[in-house]
């Protein structure tokens, strides 16, 4: 059944309502803001200390290879220590590397081994903030909580790359990294101080490490995941590559891909989350990328891509909505650090492969090609897995109670 528009914003209005919920999107927004900078301002900043796109791509290399190790090993650390001092050690550690790449002129080795600290230490904010709405909501609200989550993160893709890009080119790298800093600490610091990463408090979790990966909805929601941000990896590369001599070009069609995204995750992220909710979801992304490859135009790549962007907020939900629901509270964290390291993955496995495929002899058009089928890989797996996924329909999103044995009086 439709569900009219009236309604669906009334439901949004609800959800910024609920005592708390405003404030920690808007404060965990902030403290990612820098995501969307970190990568591009390093790459300026690299290259122009080292006249090398090459030495750049390593450095870069090293921070994924931090963030993709870390990712499950920090967030597992809330647990064990809590959020603030794990989210107060990680955002110091992060800041400091990034000020020393950014004031040190040293060989490339040693911009190498500050990018691994960088990406090591980079805040668990998602895995916290996941955890943490889910106790401030009911379980019928989780769901669409998580796809205003993913929608409007939407907004660090469109504006931050415009703003780091003005400020490097304008100022130069080292003012550009020193905002991504300053951003780093005032965002992370007002997420750190919200009231509710001091309430909410995450259980030690019983089992062992990487438990988390054999249930499978959190397997199945890794594996998507990788796939689907692969192929955002691929557009990304595939669209710098189509207009590389109309840098303008590129950033209006990434944005307008963030666009369908944010306006496809406001419109249907709030439906209910059957089994085959995610696979309906990847297969309007899906068709957007084949479409994609057909003509090389502006307006046609944006129009596809706009598209192909009204599944990705929707999807990026179910994700969070599946793990969230399929383990114990105490292991959300630590979930949500796997899930995140599968995407990390995915990017720098996309990029690789649109790139190698650009300079063959398939060029841009087949590097939207992999795009594609990457995506259609993930859909592949959510139909085949289908039986793994959980009915959110029914028990809505909420994780399952840690228990205890209770001594009892016989």
């Amino acid at each position: 059944m439709r569900v009219p528009y009236r309604c669906r914003v009334a439901g949004y209005r609800e959800l910024l309502r609920t005592p708390g919920v405003a404030r920690i999107i808007a404060a965990q927004l902030t403290a990612r803001f820098p995501n969307g900078m970190i990568s591009l301002v390093i790459l300026l900043h690299i290259e122009g200390i080292t006249g090398s796109y090459g030495a750049a791509g390593v450095v870069l290399a090293a921070l994924s290879i931090g963030q993709a190790i870390a990712g499950p090993v920090t967030s597992r650390w809330m647990g064990r220590w809590g959020m603030r001092p794990v989210l107060t050690l990680t955002t110091a550690v992060c800041a400091a590397s990034l000020s020393a790449i950014a004031f040190l002129v040293v060989p490339v080795p040693a911009y190498i081994v500050l990018g691994f600290l960088a990406g090591a230490s980079t805040p668990p904010i998602v895995a916290a903030v996941r955890t943490i709405y889910a106790k401030m909501v009911n379980s019928t609200q989780l769901t669409a909580l998580y796809s205003l989550d993913a929608s409007l993160q939407e907004v660090i893709w469109i504006l931050a790359p415009v703003l780091i890009t003005f400020i490097a080119t304008q100022a130069g790298t080292v003012a550009g990294l020193v905002l991504v800093v300053v951003v780093l600490v005032a965002g992370g610091a007002w997420f750190i101080l919200s009231p509710e990463v001091g309430r909410v408090r995450i259980p030690r979790s019983k089992r062992s490490f990487g438990t988390v990966l054999t249930r499978p909805p959190v397997l199945i929601a890794t594996v998507v995941g990788f796939l689907l941000i692969g192929s955002f990896a691929a557009v990304e590369a595939s669209v710098v590559a189509t207009f590389e001599h109309d840098g303008l070009e590129a950033g209006i069609v990434l944005a307008v891909f963030s666009v369908g995204s944010l306006a496809g995750g406001l419109a249907f992220g709030h439906l209910p989350m059957g089994p085959w909710a995610l696979a309906r979801r990847l297969t309007v992304v899906t068709a957007g990328l084949a479409l994609t490859a057909v003509w090389l135009d502006v307006w046609w790549i944006g129009a596809t891509l706009f598209a192909a962007g009204i599944g990705i907020a929707p999807a990026l939900g179910t994700l969070s909505a599946v793990t969230t629901a399929s383990v114990k509270f105490s292991d959300t964290a630590e979930a949500f650090g796997w899930v995140g390291t599968g995407q990390l993955i995915g990017a720098a496995l996309g990029s690789a492969v649109a790139g190698f495929l650009i300079d063959g002899p398939g060029g841009v058009t087949a590097a939207y090609a992999s795009a594609a089928v990457f995506c259609a890989l993930a859909l592949l797996v959510a139909v085949v897995f289908v039986r793994g996924l959980p009915d959110l329909r029914v028990r809505g999103a909420s994780p399952i109670p840690d228990t205890e044995p209770v001594p009892t009086i016989t």
